[in-house]
């Protein structure tokens, strides 16, 4: 029976909105059979709520009320303001691939010249294709999960040979230019075994409001490569985002993932990370930036599955006005993965007495060898720090975006890519900027 919660924009039947659609969702045969299947359980499911335990905080019902119509094809004008939004974020010197409005955009994107080893094919000539894997989830299952597989209408699978090293970033960057409607995509990364990646994906608006972005990424990294993945997102201050990202990791992998996040009413990233080689290191960080009444959540899972790997999660939240952020994260210590290491840490700073950070720290260990912690704080700024700050001539809105800074530093000196960081700090200070 479908839930009624589950309705999309001016109340029209999520059913009605996929048999909109289904003219533009790329596949037939098993493919259109897969969507139907990922449909049917979406609709059983309804929209994500309260009473679901990984829900718990950011219920859907409530917060999004409605899936959106998907966004019509991008034409040329489409085209000309998705280019300016994205000269704009300032990532310089990276291999783009562009996705406008859940779309590959090719005039945007450098397919004609990707680096040797690189192989890039959009998510829709495979799903033509027949690829109906490309479309099964097997890494956790939620109605979210189940909504993009349904409804994914492109996205870009990407394939890099063993004992690549990429001299510039892979960059992904989703726009979006149509306003109250759904951008759904989902994208396959393919990292070969002794290779060397930085992946960017951006999320911005190009004049688009009260949009949806429902997007999904998964990737593999092979034994003794490096990833670092840095996620920027900055859209519309009414669009909500969900997105979920699926990292699977070989032996000897170093995979290192930070996420800004400063834009969106709603926000929901749900990260999965698996290790299923031995002595791999994974760093894991985030920083939110929140004003008004936007509402973000991180969600991560990270599992543990065989012997000797090492984790870290930073987490830091600033919080003003009457905004909310929420971290979970669990980590989870299979039988056979002794001599696991594994630690989180979240803060958040709390700008406004009305402001709200849930942190749900989890620890599942089955193993007897391990060394596992978590801790969460929040709390407001220091009034002895701000104090002495002032008192050598310190403006308030100065001495206060100086505690900011180094409150959030510790996960932005994370990022190893010079320019990357910069651009992370440049991203920041903005937001410091604004609220003054």
């Amino acid at each position: 029976m479908m839930n009624i919660a589950a309705t999309a924009a001016a109340g029209t039947p999520p059913a009605d909105v996929f048999a909109a659609a289904r003219d533009r969702l790329p596949g037939e045969g098993p493919v259109a059979t897969a969507r139907k299947a990922a449909f049917e359980d979406f609709t059983s499911r309804g929209l994500p709520h309260r009473r679901i335990e990984e829900w718990k905080y950011t219920d859907l019902r409530a917060l999004l009320r409605a899936v959106a119509p998907l966004a019509p094809v991008p034409g040329d004008a489409a085209l000309a303001l998705a280019a300016k939004a994205q000269a704009a974020i300032g990532i310089e010197n990276a291999t783009r691939l562009t996705l406008v409005d859940g779309v590959l955009a090719p005039k945007l994107s450098d397919l004609a010249s990707l680096p040797k080893g690189v192989r890039v094919r959009s998510l829709r000539e495979s799903l033509t294709a027949g690829a109906v894997d490309l479309l099964k989830t097997t890494f956790a299952a939620d109605a979210m999960i189940s909504f993009n597989g349904a409804m994914a209408t492109d996205g870009v699978l990407v394939e890099v040979d063993d004992g690549v090293t990429l001299e510039r970033p892979l960059y992904i960057a989703h726009v979006a230019t149509a306003s109250s409607a759904s951008s759904v995509t989902r994208s396959k990364i393919q990292i070969g075994k002794k290779a060397r990646v930085t992946l960017v994906e951006s999320f911005v608006a190009a004049g688009a409001s009260a949009y949806q972005v429902h997007d999904q990424v998964d990737i593999s990294v092979g034994d003794d490569s490096e990833l670092q993945h840095i996620r920027l997102m900055e859209d519309a201050r009414d669009a909500a985002n969900i997105t979920t990202a699926a990292f699977t990791l070989g032996a000897r992998v170093k995979l290192n993932t930070f996420g800004l996040n400063q834009g969106a009413a709603v926000s929901r990233y749900q990260g999965f990370i698996s290790f299923l080689g031995e002595d791999s290191e994974l760093s894991t960080n985030g920083v939110n930036l929140l004003g008004g009444r936007r509402h973000a959540d991180t969600t991560l899972v990270v599992n543990h599955a065989v012997p000797n790997c090492t984790s870290r999660e930073i987490f830091r939240a600033v919080l003003d006005d009457q905004s909310r952020s929420v971290f979970q994260g669990r980590i989870i210590v299979q039988q056979d993965a002794q001599k696991t290491d594994g630690k989180m840490m979240t803060r958040a700073l709390l700008l406004s007495d009305e402001a709200e950070a849930d942190n749900k720290p989890e620890l599942e260990i089955f193993a007897d060898d391990v060394a596992c912690g978590h801790g969460a704080t929040a709390g407001a700024l220091d009034e002895e720090l701000l104090f002495y700050l002032r008192a050598r001539g310190l403006p308030e809105n100065e001495a206060q975006s100086l505690l900011i800074s180094a409150f959030v530093g510790e996960a932005i000196e994370s990022i190893v890519d010079d320019g990357l960081r910069e651009l992370a700090i440049t991203t920041a200070e903005r937001w410091l900027a604004a609220r003054g």
